[in-house]
């Protein structure tokens, strides 16, 4: 069946540690309009509710901050997903990066019996839980809800009961227990990790591609190696895009950002080549903070990668 594009607006930034994320939306559209590009009115565009009010409610729950409220937005954002993910292909605007676990919930909940690969290109692994959290910040912890881990073997926090009566509804979210494996999850430029996360990613023999390995292979093979070697064995594949990959003299306007990342130009070629793959589903971009960037070209650069997508997408399908 042929899928057209459209575009689902999650603008939460309840998980994050810096205020502003909720922002980033608004300034990838303001990027677009100073280009004079179109390309946000040729398809059709869904805003998700989400529930920033509770940033006024302060943090109750150290190991897993806001988690009541962050439980209601990606409930939502697992529903958007799954109504539309059938009939088309969603390319998701979200605010931080624990929506994208509302994401993969939602393709789980319309793909049930799919196998499901994930490609994370992120400078960070988030694969922290309320157990091993050095900040309680959920968007460190969407790969673990989505694989309804808890790392006791690296647990360095005691939780309360709330902050485990929400987590365990997170990691039942959409189809009950994990939905996808570790073994179908492949990282790109994961270079800012904590010992809880490198004992996980050890344990499960978690593939990273480095920077230091994108600039010796290129790119192009860096894909082609996710893509038919890592996940050769996947029905379907999600690829989620945090724009702290890139280096940090070109994301500032994010949360956390690190150095030794992608160019802006190798993460426009690496995104449109991995969405080129027909297993692709599904492509988010998370993180950008324009209040942290005084000339918006954090989210001139997303636009480009979002285009870059659309692009490739409109090729493919």
């Amino acid at each position: 069946m042929k899928k057209n594009i459209t575009f689902l607006e999650a603008n939460s930034e309840l998980g994050a540690g810096t205020r502003g994320a909720s922002l980033g939306i608004d300034a990838i559209k303001v990027a677009s309009l100073n280009k004079q590009n179109d390309l946000f009115k040729r398809y059709p565009y869904y805003q998700i509710k989400t529930h920033n009010e509770w940033l006024w409610k302060g943090i109750m729950n150290t190991n897993a901050k806001r988690i009541e409220g962050v439980a209601k937005v990606l409930c939502n954002i697992c529903d958007g997903v799954y109504e539309n993910i059938i009939e088309h292909f969603p390319i998701v605007l979200s605010g931080d990066h624990s929506c994208a676990a509302g994401t993969i919930c939602g393709i789980k909940k319309a793909y049930p019996d799919k196998r499901l690969g994930i490609i994370w290109i992120d400078a960070h692994a988030d694969l922290h839980t309320p157990y091993t959290t050095p900040s309680g910040n959920i968007h460190g912890m969407p790969v673990a809800i989505a694989l309804a881990e808890n790392n006791i073997e690296s647990q360095v926090n005691q939780p309360n009961k709330e902050e485990m009566k929400h987590w365990n509804e997170l990691k039942n979210l959409g189809i009950k227990g994990p939905k996808f494996s570790p073994k179908d999850l492949v990282f790109i430029t994961v270079r800012d990790t904590e010992k809880p996360e490198d004992e996980f990613i050890e344990r499960n023999n978690i593939k990273n591609f480095t920077y230091k390995e994108v600039l010796e292979k290129g790119v192009e093979k860096i894909a082609y190696e996710a893509l038919n070697q890592h996940l050769k064995d996947c029905e379907l594949i999600y690829i989620s895009f945090d724009v702290d990959s890139m280096d940090s003299k070109y994301s500032v306007g994010t949360g956390t950002p690190v150095p030794n990342g992608l160019s802006p130009e190798e993460a426009k070629l690496l995104n449109a080549l991995l969405v080129s793959d027909k297993r692709v589903c599904c492509w988010e971009t998370v993180e950008v903070n324009p209040t942290l960037d005084t000339v918006n070209k954090m989210a001139e650069n997303t636009f480009d990668v979002v285009e870059a997508v659309v692009n490739a997408l409109e090729k493919r399908l």
